[in-house]
Order: structure tokens, then C-alpha cells, then sequence
């Protein structure tokens, strides 16, 4: 059989369904999280003029049963181009829902990854995280293959130098877990019972010290330099600790649109912050 055919193969336990369900969840957490700097959220579209939170409903909505399909694919020790296949399936079904706006291209690559670890992991017993399965099964595998040279991420590649998400998909997310997951753990240390603010000092953290390749797109090295020196002041100042934090967040993101700088690696950082943790659970 294929590994396409294998991917498709029923499994027990709903697990498949499961991990579809926590990359939606943790999606819809992220598009509704406020404020984001220069991000679309619910309460307005940040530095976009093409899509609204509705769009990432949408999308969000467009590309969950594919994680299923990634996780199964997974299960059955699929190949990095078999995962790829399922990925773009879920690209364009995204593209049509729409109307041809890339709300999630970054998201299905990593919470793609990280699904199929999932399958990986039940299917060989392995007690290594989701982040270490991708890099010890198809981290050589991403890092031989070229970024896509027509995409954001790898043109500022080319030009900048930047590893971007491919690198740290290789690498088994170092950066979120050391320092996106440990944010999201503070920030509810630091507003107990309080889930928005725990996800904006998430993203805060990880604008922070990501070579985002959105906002080196955007706003070239001044702009990247710019977003980090804001969110490490954010920071500095107590972050969601601060009695003034949504308001100061709020002046930052204005900034953000101000400059048209969207961290949308950040954004994806905090979706798969938020998917590790229901995996966990």
C-alpha cells in the first residue's frame, strides 16, 4: 500500500479525531486572542486589509479534518513528501474557503508536523514529546528539502539569511519550548484564571526573540528590530503582570499597524503553544 493509502487506513481510540480537534481549538484561542500586535483578532484585523477574524474561522474550519488525515498519516510511519501531500490538500481547501487569503499556510505546516508525531507516538509507544518525534523522524528530511521559493518565508530566506519555521520544525521547536511555553505557563502565573492575558504574554515572548520571517517581509531588519525591542519593553515592564498590560499591549499593537508589521510567526508559535499543551492533557 501507499503511505496515502495507509494514511486513510480507520484507527481505534478517536485519537485521529482528537488531535484534529485540539489544532482547531488552539487555532480559533489564537485568532481570538487581544491584543496581538499587529495580528487579526476579534476586535479588528491589525495590519490587514484581506482577511478578518471571520476569515481565520473559516480557514480554521476548512482545515481541521486534515489534521486527522496528518495524524494517521503519521500512525503509519509516513514519509515527509506524504505528509507534504495531505498539507497541500489542506492549503488549497483553505484557498477556496477564503477566497484565496493564506490565513494558516504556517499553521498547517507545523500543527501538520506535530499531528503526525502525535500518530507517530501512539502507534510506536515512544514517550519522547510531539517536538522530539519531528525532529528525530523528519527533521533531516526538512532540512534537505528547498523552502518553497514563491512563499514569504522563502524569499526572506534567500535575501536575509533567516532559518524561519522550517528550521525550527527541524529542530523540534526549540524556541517554543523554551520560551513560548514557558510565557504561556507565567502569564497565568502572573493573571491567574485569566487565559487571554497568559496567550499575549506567549506571544509577546516569542515576538521577542523569533527571526520572524513575516515581519523581516513587512518591515525588513529595521522592522524585525522594532517589534522585538517593543515586546521585550512589554516585557521588561512586568508584561501581563503590570496592572496597565492590556492597554500598553494595545498602544504596541497600534504601533504595529502603524508600521503595517504583522508577527505572524508569533502567531503560529502561540497556536502550537497552546496544541503541545492539549496533547499533554
Amino acid at each position: 500500500m501507499t503511505d496515502m493509502a495507509n494514511a486513510r487506513a480507520p484507527l481505534p481510540g478517536g485519537n485521529a479525531s482528537v488531535t484534529a480537534d485540539a489544532a482547531w481549538r488552539s487555532l480559533l484561542d489564537e485568532v481570538t486572542t487581544w491584543p496581538k500586535p499587529g495580528l487579526v483578532s476579534h476586535v479588528d484585523s491589525g495590519s490587514h486589509t484581506d482577511m478578518t477574524a471571520e476569515t481565520f474561522r473559516k480557514s480554521a474550519d476548512a482545515i481541521s479534518p486534515f489534521f486527522s488525515d496528518l495524524y494517521r498519516c503519521g500512525f503509519h510511519g509516513g514519509t515527509l513528501p506524504a505528509l507534504r501531500e495531505i498539507g497541500l490538500a489542506a492549503e488549497r481547501h483553505m484557498l477556496a474557503a477564503t477566497g484565496g487569503v493564506n490565513t494558516h499556510r504556517g499553521a498547517i505546516w507545523a500543527l501538520g508536523l506535530l499531528s503526525a508525531a502525535r500518530g507517530w507516538r501512539d502507534a510506536s509507544g515512544d514517550t519522547a514529546s510531539c517536538c522530539d518525534i519531528v525532529r528525530k523522524v523528519w527533521g533531516q528530511a526538512i532540512l534537505a528539502t528547498p523552502a518553497d521559493p514563491a512563499s514569504h518565508g522563502g524569499g526572506t530566506q534567500r535575501r536575509y539569511g533567516a532559518g524561519g519555521a522550517r528550521t525550527e520544525a527541524a529542530w523540534g521547536f526549540p524556541t517554543i519550548r523554551s520560551v513560548g511555553l514557558p510565557a504561556l505557563h507565567q502569564g497565568r502565573q502572573l493573571r491567574p484564571g485569566d487565559q487571554q492575558a497568559a496567550r499575549v504574554q506567549c506571544c509577546m515572548a516569542l515576538i521577542a526573540v523569533l527571526e520572524d520571517t513575516n515581519l523581516l517581509h513587512r518591515g525588513g531588519r529595521e522592522g524585525l528590530a522594532f517589534a522585538r525591542s517593543q515586546a521585550r519593553t512589554f516585557l521588561d515592564d512586568g508584561g501581563v503582570g503590570n496592572a496597565a498590560w492590556s492597554a500598553r499591549a494595545a498602544r504596541i499593537h497600534r504601533r504595529f499597524v502603524a508600521r503595517g508589521l504583522s508577527p505572524g510567526g508569533a502567531a503560529d508559535g502561540l497556536a502550537i503553544c497552546l496544541f503541545l499543551e492539549r496533547q499533554d492533557r
